[in-house]
């Protein structure tokens, strides 16, 4: 049993309060996921950059890391001016105009033990083990600004409990998977994945359906055709909340068994596997309130 919560802003008034609301709805998810959270958050601007904007990098050391020499290091590797925003003494965001590849092929050289949890021209991805309240407190994501954000609270069923496998998992620039649910023939997907070139890094069976979507998406499919396709070769029950840099996607299996509830107002989008972490949104009594049907796919485009 997990929980997953989601906002998609369409009032731009609204963005300085995005983390505040994200974090709410988070916490009130917590009986449904106690060992570990995570977050997404999709912003226009990470602030004053000494650098042309380029890919922002989520990075985690599970034994911490000195984040300005990694800085220096990588600038050196690459060539490209990087800037550091520490978020604590274990995860950094790191900015570059370097060539993705050539950015995340250099954190391999000259960072081995660093963990790259999300990247993207948008996204900004935190997850770590404990309770939400306790992971937003420590990372200030009620101070975070933007116009879109995913999070998960996680009771792990078919993994460990580290940060590695907690979510979201973020494969691809501004893709990023949240998943309440379990995925019954996740090992033969992986493995058609692996003969096709494509690695996993956990043993979790979410991250099987976040390669699935990034492969398909690389192929130039919608994501919408990246769902559906998730949903022909992948059996289980399961409840997703997918977001690219423009747009925010949810879709449950064939039978719904896993809990969802989405919200609509003029302001914005909001989803949850529950509606008590939804009730304090602002305009929330006046909102659109319904269940996602099975196979249905709802998507909202920026």
């Amino acid at each position: 049993m997990c929980g997953i919560v989601g906002l998609h802003l369409k009032n731009p008034d609204l963005q300085p309060r995005l983390g505040e609301l994200l974090t709410v709805m988070l916490e009130a998810m917590t009986t449904r996921g106690p060992d570990s959270a995570g977050i997404a958050v999709y912003a226009d601007t990470a602030g004053p950059s000494a650098v042309a904007p380029g890919m922002r990098y989520s990075l985690r050391s599970d034994t911490g890391a000195d984040w300005e020499l990694a800085g220096k290091a990588l600038a050196a590797d690459t060539g490209s001016e990087v800037t550091v925003r520490q978020l604590a003494p274990d995860s950094a965001v790191l900015e570059s105009p370097a060539d993705e590849a050539v950015f995340l092929a250099a954190v391999r050289r000259a960072a081995p033990a660093v963990t790259v949890v999300g990247y993207g021209r948008a996204m900004v991805v935190v997850k770590d083990v404990g309770a939400p309240a306790d992971i937003c407190a420590r990372y200030g994501i009620p101070g975070w600004s933007g116009y879109q954000g995913s999070g998960h609270t996680r009771m792990a069923t078919e993994s460990a409990v580290t940060t590695a496998h907690s979510h979201p998992f973020a494969p691809a620039a501004d893709l990023a998977l949240v998943h309440n649910g379990s995925f019954s023939n996740y090992a033969t997907v992986r493995r058609r994945l692996a003969r096709a070139g494509v690695y996993c890094d956990t043993d979790n069976d979410s991250e099987v359906a976040a390669r699935l979507i990034a492969t398909r998406l690389a192929d130039g499919d919608s994501l919408e055709d990246a769902l559906r396709t998730v949903l022909k070769e992948m059996d289980g029950f399961f409840t997703l909340l997918v977001t690219t840099r423009t747009q925010f996607a949810v879709v449950r299996d064939s039978f719904a068994c896993k809990p969802a509830v989405i919200a609509q107002t003029s302001d914005y989008v909001a989803m949850a596997s529950e509606y008590h972490a939804l009730a304090g949104l602002p305009g929330i009594a006046s909102a659109d309130v319904f269940e996602p049907m099975p196979e249905e796919i709802h998507l909202w485009s920026r």
